[in-house]
């Protein structure tokens, strides 16, 4: 069932409803609408449940869904290979009938996606050309990753679908959920450039397109590229002084994996084009990370 958030409102028309409600990412968009004062509640109804899904959107008739909820696995995808039919279940039957279900309610449905679909070929080496939104998916190392390529070309044919990828997502403490936090635990790590999401920075650009009811695809990830190196320096600068780690190779790691893991940089310029019509700057990825362990320290986080 959902829980109600604040219960005043900027624009009386606008409701949002977030799927899954009791997740790291939900979390944050909630507080994020109460600071802007939307009316927002959300939900942990499943997803795959067609009769509860249109219960809910009649009972709380949203004008926005944002959907969070989704399987990744635990404590990471290698999960997936070994419980494909779940997957299957939420990541495919699921978001496909939230989707369905609040086109048939003329709602409009921001799905929160991944950008872990891509891998770095000839065409897009690392340092080169980024991928864009456009461009078809090329990684299915590992299951959850297929599903997800599939299922979002599916949901593309939905006029009220906003699909935004995220990649590595990345917040201002040490969530078990963050890409900093579990890369810091880690015995040895990859070195590899990636593409990231900042949340600080990136949320509030997602309320942006869905209150606009911008819809299709967008990389939703800061510009540019890291590698883990690049990060966990930036994170024993600013947070952790004393932190070392160690390296180790793809074929190494491999190794230690049921699942292959998806390594690339998307082309971001697409969102940063549109975020400049509302006045909002992306920050590049480098900058993005140093301010993020800035307020990290700021904040006392070690």
């Amino acid at each position: 069932m959902a829980t109600n958030g604040t219960s005043s409102t900027k624009d009386a028309g606008k409701v949002f409803l977030i799927w899954g409600g009791e997740g790291w990412v939900a979390g944050h968009l909630k507080e994020l609408l109460q600071q802007q004062k939307e009316k927002v509640s959300t939900t942990t109804v499943r997803m795959e449940n067609r009769e509860a899904v249109m219960a809910e959107l009649e009972r709380v008739k949203p004008t926005h869904v944002l959907n969070c909820a989704g399987c990744t696995g635990r404590p990471n995808v290698d999960w997936c290979e070994d419980n494909k039919e779940q997957v299957i279940r939420s990541n495919v039957i699921g978001t496909l009938n939230l989707t369905d279900c609040c086109f048939l309610k003329n709602v409009h449905c921001t799905v929160f996606a991944t950008g872990c679909i891509y891998a770095y070929d000839s065409k897009h080496p690392p340092g080169g050309e980024g991928y864009l939104e456009a461009d078809p998916a090329n990684f299915g190392g590992s299951y959850y990753s297929a599903t997800k390529s599939k299922v979002e070309e599916l949901m593309t044919t939905y006029s009220n679908c906003l699909i935004l990828r995220l990649r590595m997502p990345v917040s201002d403490d040490l969530h078990p959920r963050s890409f900093v936090t579990k890369i810091s635990k880690y015995d040895r790590v990859v070195n590899i450039p990636n593409s990231n999401t900042i949340l600080h920075d990136l949320l509030p650009c997602a309320i942006l397109l869905a209150s606009a009811g911008d819809t299709g695809i967008y990389n939703f990830t800061n510009p540019g590229a890291i590698s883990h190196n690049e990060v966990l320096a930036l994170f024993k600068k600013h947070v952790r002084p004393d932190f070392e780690w160690k390296n180790f190779s793809e074929a190494e790691q491999s190794k230690i994996l049921k699942a292959g893991r998806s390594n690339c940089e998307l082309n971001s310029d697409k969102l940063a084009k549109r975020m400049k019509d509302f006045g909002v700057e992306v920050k590049d990825v480098h900058a993005a990370y140093d301010e993020c362990f800035q307020r990290m320290k700021a904040n006392g986080v070690k």
